[in-house]
């Protein structure tokens, strides 16, 4: 984490990896990923020296809230449900499709 982050961003980033790692993503993506959020948000505040027009023009990463992730119109990948199912214990996961997948999952909860 970059020194000129604030004590909020850094606590920002972290939760943003844990999230990413909780949802299936590998160490260096759930960084990518948060570190890519907390920088577009200094952008539009004007803390960075330099920004993309669409860092300053787009909607904020908080105002979308994923509507262009996974979760959008084909909700989670087959990754995300089978890390899901992984963690409730649903046998013959590894045999399932995605649509399986989020049957066994949406069950159990």
């Amino acid at each position: 984490m970059p020194r000129e982050w604030t004590d909020t961003q850094e606590r920002k980033y972290k939760h943003i990896v844990e999230s990413q790692r909780e949802r299936g993503a590998s160490t260096d993506l759930a960084e990518e990923i948060a570190a890519r959020t907390i920088n577009k948000e200094r952008a539009r505040k004007g803390q960075s020296k330099t920004a993309s027009r669409s860092s300053v023009a787009d909607l904020s990463s908080s105002r979308r809230g994923g509507l262009r992730s996974a979760g959008g119109a084909r909700g989670r990948t087959r990754d995300q449900l089978y890390n899901e199912a992984r963690q409730m214990g649903i046998d013959g996961r590894s045999k399932m499709n995605k649509e399986q997948l989020r049957r066994a999952v949406d069950a159990r909860k």
